[in-house]
């Protein structure tokens, strides 16, 4: 089945819903979308090159901002949901903004969408600072546009 993403050239991940992701509604625990956004994230970072170990050696990291997300439908146990991710935005200079979905793999069905704001924050200090050269040079080039 052919699947229409919001962007082009998503960075895909797949789950499957276990037990231990239903909640007392009988479904997919909100929480677990978010948990399924990190690990996608530093999945797609990781594949760019990018690691929680260059952010130390750099002293610098993309922090969660702001986040929102839509839960469109449920997903049930034993579902495999196929995820994908996106860098779609920065100013070049400080901020950079990814974008997911999370589709239902049987039906291509859209369960969910979010996005994340980020922002480059020194980890010595907490507080924001520039976009290293290494972000710049890795992450910009992967910045895609809406379809």
């Amino acid at each position: 089945m052919a699947v229409t993403w919001d962007y082009d050239n998503p960075y895909l991940g797949k789950f499957v819903v276990n037990k231990v992701h239903i909640d007392e509604l009988d479904h997919t625990n909100n929480q677990v979308y978010a948990s399924w956004c990190e690990k996608l994230a530093w999945d797609h970072s990781r594949e760019l090159g990018l690691e929680a170990c260059h952010y130390k050696q750099l002293k610098r990291a993309m922090a969660i901002h702001e986040a929102n997300y839509n839960y469109l439908l449920p997903s049930f146990c034993g579902d495999d949901i196929i995820a994908a991710t996106w860098l779609t935005a920065s100013d070049n200079r400080l901020t950079m903004e990814r974008c997911f979905q999370m589709r239902l793999q049987s039906s291509g069905k859209c369960l969910f969408r979010g996005q994340w704001k980020l922002i480059c924050i020194n980890l010595e200090t907490n507080k924001p600072a520039r976009l290293p050269k290494e972000f710049v040079d890795i992450y910009l080039p992967h910045v895609v546009k809406p379809i």
